[in-house]
């Protein structure tokens, strides 16, 4: 009678955007291997942040020793892998700062890198960020257009098993 106030059953997780930033399709991305989806289906946010932020609540299970992209599973074991910029592996960790490392548990909002963009920037690198859902094709669904608020925004949506 009163499930108003009951925490109700969720059958979707909910991911934020990792970024500020304009929000745009996987398919824009100007790097094949995300805008074909080689590596899972995603989107994509053109940053104007430097702080990249946990888009869940999980565990960061890899860090790059280039600090460049992180992955994360969430508490049903969606996994996604955050990837900032296009050949930012180049700059070999020069430009971005950890405040996690592996094995950390998180939650949605929580600084995981920050990165530099106007250094980066005046090397013309694209900070184009993608969040990629690898194995989750048909279980997703996206926000790709638009303008993201890290941690706040729902830019995707994982549909689970009823």
């Amino acid at each position: 009678m009163f499930k108003l106030f009951s925490k109700k059953e969720e059958n979707t997780n909910d991911f934020a955007a990792v970024v500020s930033g304009k929000i745009i399709p996987l398919t824009a991305v100007n790097d094949d291997v995300f805008s074909k989806g080689m590596m899972g289906t995603g989107v994509a946010i053109v940053p104007d942040d430097d702080v990249i932020v946990a888009p869940c609540d999980g565990e960061v299970t890899m860090l790059f020793p280039t600090i460049h992209a992180f992955g994360m599973k969430n508490e049903d074991g969606v996994e996604i892998l955050v990837h900032i910029g296009i050949d930012t592996v180049n700059k070999q960790g020069v430009g971005f700062k950890k405040f996690v490392d592996a094995g950390t548990t998180v939650h949605r909002g929580d600084k995981i890198i920050r990165m530099n963009s106007y250094d980066l920037k005046q090397e013309e690198y694209d900070l184009t960020t993608m969040m990629i859902f690898p194995g989750c094709e048909k279980k997703m669904s996206f926000t790709t257009d638009g303008y993201a608020k890290k941690g706040k925004t729902i830019v995707a949506e994982y549909k689970k098993e009823e």
